[in-house]
């Protein structure tokens, strides 16, 4: 059982998503705030382990809340503002949620706080829709920072991603490069292993970019996809993986 706050500022939008989240017993409501001061008295009383957000609140944003929220607490944010939703993925939330919010999408969400956390119960048959743990969907859209700049994607944007020591360099399919403070195993943990696919040590591929390959005498494999100025060398021992998920994605390879 997780139990919840709802922290946002419109009485209707708390009785809907109060409503919906009644669908879903493994979730309790123990405290509800309308404002920013309201809220962080809340946060520091009450006893909880779940966090629905919504960004813009009277006195200030849900953002603002972040540093008042516990160790350990799972957030997810609800707006009606998709670039005020984007800013979810830099502070490490959960989730977020567009209003208004679609049952299916909450259902989605739910699966995920329970998958990433202990307080959730694992089901004896898992269900095949519930993305794993930690992990991104592939509709997702992402934060990313690099140097002064900064870039909100959606994952299926991303044509590859390359290792650079503790760093990593993304390649977007319309060739913008993206240089991050992130591991490749950090990313392989996280990307959802029906599109994504580590095809070496120093390299990650989205396979639903990949336009053909090629494979030389010695069975040595060069993936060619949209955005990269040059192919991608697979290692010898993937082949047989690489090859069956392709085949997956009914590629007319």
């Amino acid at each position: 059982m997780r139990e919840a706050l709802l922290i946002d500022d419109e009485k209707a939008c708390r009785a809907d998503l109060r409503r919906k989240l009644a669908a879903h017993p493994e979730v309790r409501i123990v405290g509800e705030a309308a404002t920013l001061k309201t809220a962080r008295d809340l946060l520091a009383e009450a006893s909880y382990d779940l966090v629905f957000f919504d960004v813009q609140l009277i006195g200030g944003s849900g953002f603002d809340l972040v540093p008042s929220v516990r160790p350990g607490t799972s957030i997810v944010f609800v707006t009606a503002h998709d670039a005020f939703a984007l800013r979810a993925f830099e502070i490490n939330a959960l989730d977020y949620l567009l209003k208004p919010v679609a049952p299916a999408r909450l259902a989605t969400t739910i699966r995920r706080i329970l998958a990433a956390t202990p307080f959730g119960t694992t089901p004896t048959e898992p269900d095949p829709l519930a993305p794993p743990p930690g992990r991104l969907n592939y509709d997702d859209t992402i934060y990313l920072r690099t140097g002064l700049r900064a870039l909100f994607v959606r994952l299926e944007r991303i044509a590859a991603i390359s290792a650079q020591d503790n760093y990593s360099e993304v390649t977007l399919v319309d060739g913008t490069r993206a240089f991050l403070r992130k591991t490749l195993q950090a990313w392989d943990d996280a990307l959802p292993p029906t599109h994504f696919m580590r095809v070496h040590r120093t390299q990650i591929v989205n396979l639903a970019r990949v336009t053909h390959y090629e494979r030389d005498a010695d069975e040595r494999t060069r993936l060619f996809f949209e955005g990269a100025s040059a192919p991608v060398s697979a290692s010898r021992h993937r082949w047989a993986d690489l090859r069956a998920r392709l085949a997956a994605l009914h590629f007319p390879l």
